[in-house]
């Protein structure tokens, strides 16, 4: 883990700083795979994408209720918002591009998409009816 001193570019669109932990330390730790596929979904869909939650230390995922598990623990998940996109069309096409982990959740009335690397593919979505997690095999099944 590092902390933020001197903002860096690390791809096209994104900067070292927007994968920060939101604790006010400034700590990030963060996958270059990660950066990778998120500047090929930018690159695809052609519109800023922002990173709504990057790195988080322990501290900070527990007190955001994160998995114990989370690969945002590792630098490995972003949770992300694209302008005018819905979030399951998102994540239909994050999966085609290579990423792993993939799901949609909503958090405080707004939907955001959970992209991450982690090395078994996962897929899941927020069930509103129920407010549970629901994994899926294949999203394109999932209704919008």
């Amino acid at each position: 883990m590092f902390k933020v001193l001197n903002d860096v570019q690390l791809s096209k669109n994104f900067r070292l700083s927007e994968f920060e932990c939101h604790d006010g330390n400034h700590e990030v730790m963060l996958s270059g795979k990660l950066v990778e596929k998120l500047q090929q979904l930018r690159d695809a869909i052609g519109k800023p994408i922002t990173i709504a939650a990057g790195y988080r230390n322990k501290t900070h995922n527990a007190a955001v209720g994160g998995s114990p598990n989370s690969r945002h623990l590792l630098g490995e998940a972003v949770d992300i918002k694209i302008a005018n996109m819905r979030p399951l069309a998102v994540a239909k096409i994050a999966k085609n591009i290579g990423f792993t982990g993939v799901g949609v959740y909503v958090n405080n009335g707004q939907y955001f998409t959970h992209l991450d690397v982690r090395p078994t593919p996962s897929y899941w979505h927020d069930n509103p009816r129920t407010k549970t997690l629901t994994a899926v095999s294949d999203l394109n099944k999932v209704p919008s």
